[in-house]
């Protein structure tokens, strides 16, 4: 007998869905629809500059056209700040994040003058300029109030692991067809920025809380987000959270091959509905009909 999987869609009101968007939140709520579990939507909306309400509107309106339907109301992660800031304190006081003052040019400029510029699965990571000061000299910059962001010290926060190996269940495939339980490698995406002053919070900690709070048994999402489970792993481990099991997918791609994207102005689940598309035949150029 399956187990009841409680999965969600998370998508950022920064725009229309596309196909992709449909792909994955149809995917999610199969998920949870097959095994008598639950289907919850979630607002990744930490970007207040760029999310706006009618998005939202507009974002459930094509899922219920769709035929979804979500088992609680629509959490946003707007009204969930107080969560996130505990967590980073916790991390704080771990002694896990240290202030980074570099702007985006500080590092572009850095890894340019590198000979080998540490790497990513996505290109260079944060070279750890601001993990080398001292502690007189964070607190001088802080004590002025230079701008700054908060980074977690992966290799400081690896050791508190005391050996201990972490693993995920993939119950997909990777980008490179990565599957079953797989030994997650955090140092992979560098010293991230978990904390900044403009959106409280990054993804992968907002992500990991959420997930967390909600009961999130199996997280669906496409594969360009593989990479981040491994670091969303450690803060699981580190905060002391449940991990749940993964299901990456590939992406859903244009005729040139290119992923569908906002910023990319691809074709709109509004745009196909209002040419008489119908949910049906959605499916099923998505091969789910």
């Amino acid at each position: 007998m399956l187990r009841p999987e409680t999965t969600r869609f998370a998508p950022s009101p920064t725009g229309a869905l596309h196909l992709g968007h449909a792909y994955a939140a149809l995917l999610g709520h199969a998920a949870a629809r097959d095994t008598g579990g639950c289907f919850l939507v979630r607002m990744e909306d930490l970007d207040q500059e760029r999310c706006q309400a009618r998005y939202e509107t507009a974002i459930l309106e094509d899922l219920a056209w769709l035929g979804l339907r979500w088992d609680s109301p629509v959490r946003r992660q707007s009204e969930r700040l107080d969560l996130y800031r505990a967590a980073l304190e916790s991390l704080t006081a771990q002694g896990l994040l240290y202030p980074c003052f570099c702007t985006r040019g500080d590092i572009a400029r850095e890894i340019g003058a590198m000979t080998a510029a540490p790497q990513g699965p996505d290109g260079p990571v944060y070279p750890g300029t601001c993990r080398q000061l001292t502690p007189v000299e964070r607190r001088a910059r802080l004590a002025v109030g230079a701008a700054h962001a908060l980074r977690l010290d992966i290799a400081r926060a690896v050791e508190r692991l005391h050996g201990t190996e972490l693993c995920f269940e993939e119950t997909g495939r990777g980008p490179a067809g990565e599957s079953g339980l797989i030994v997650a490698q955090p140092a992979l995406l560098g010293d991230l920025v978990l904390g900044r002053k403009d959106l409280g919070v990054s993804y992968h900690l907002a992500v990991v809380v959420d997930d967390a709070d909600q009961a999130v048994s199996l997280v669906t999402r496409g594969d360009d987000l593989f990479s981040a489970a491994h670091v969303q792993r450690l803060l699981q481990a580190l905060l002391g959270l449940p991990a749940p099991r993964y299901r990456h997918h590939a992406l859903i791609r244009d005729a040139e091959g290119r992923r569908l994207a906002k910023r990319e102005r691809a074709e709109t689940l509004a745009t196909l509905r209002a040419t008489g598309v119908t949910p049906k035949e959605i499916r099923r150029q998505l091969g789910l009909g």
